[in-house]
């Protein structure tokens, strides 16, 4: 039987099979979601906020709550997709504002204009550039001097991994 899942702030309302997770959502609906774990529950590329419905998922397992705790986005309310299964109706998950990117190559291509969103840690959630603010050299020059894209450094001291 099928459970229904609305996204927002896009307004997508979809459909799910009973006990499928919220990142075969996201991936039907041809989002741009990272996934750099392989949906292990390891790396929060699929970090969301469940406004209603929380109590219509699957519960935080202890993988997923390790990794949510590294994340600086995250509140009460955040799921990572790829550990929340749908177990009823009328889930509303919010998408959260920004884009994550991968690597420091991801921005260099953007030096020298404004980001339009803002550019975001794909582990932490933390800003590395704010919306409307110039990617120049010197924060790229500053971004890589003081963060690390390599999602083992995050995980080192989880016995799960």
């Amino acid at each position: 039987m099928s459970k229904t899942v609305r996204l927002e702030p896009i307004a997508h309302q979809t459909s799910i099979e009973t006990n499928g997770n919220l990142l075969s959502v996201l991936i039907n609906k041809d989002l741009d979601v990272l996934r750099e774990c392989g949906g292990r529950g390891m790396c929060a590329t699929c970090h969301v906020y469940v406004r209603d419905g929380m109590d219509s998922l699957s519960p935080v397992n202890r993988r997923e709550q390790r990794t949510l705790e590294v994340i600086t986005s995250c509140k009460p309310n955040s799921r990572l997709a790829c550990q929340a299964r749908v177990l009823g109706n009328d889930v509303v998950v919010e998408l959260p504002p920004g884009m994550y990117i991968n690597s420091i190559k991801d921005i260099e291509a953007l030096i020298g204009r404004r980001a339009e969103q803002n550019l975001l840690h794909p582990v932490t959630g933390q800003v590395l550039v704010e919306e409307g603010k110039l990617i120049t050299r010197s924060v790229m020059k500053q971004i890589e001097s003081t963060t690390s894209f390599k999602f083992g450094d995050f995980f080192t001291k989880s016995s799960d991994i």
